[in-house]
């Protein structure tokens, strides 16, 4: 496959990786990196119920207008893609309970 730029990739410069909990199951994301990248990249997609349906909610602007990504850290609801990811950090999100 020809590029039109060159592969870049090999200059990447990732932050470590640090261990943080979603819903209790561990997940790994690189350290400072947006918490909705992490658990994206980690298969987590269903962060909230809707209101009105329950129907499942997450990512959608990626940048802290739309509030569908919303989760909850340390009692606090805050967007995951304005937060950041940290060490031991646990995340809960604000599903329905089954």
């Amino acid at each position: 496959m020809m590029r039109l730029t060159p592969d870049q990739s090999s200059h990447v410069r990732r932050t470590p990786l640090v261990d943080f909990t979603f819903d209790g199951t561990g997940v790994s994301g690189h350290d400072g990196e947006s918490l909705a990248v992490a658990l994206m990249r980690a298969g987590h997609l269903h962060l909230r119920d809707a209101p009105e349906d329950g129907g499942a909610r997450g990512l959608f602007c990626c940048m802290g207008l739309c509030q569908e990504c919303v989760v909850r850290i340390d009692g606090m609801v805050v967007e995951s893609c304005r937060s950041t990811v940290a060490q031991g950090l646990a995340v809960t999100s604000l599903r329905r309970q089954s």
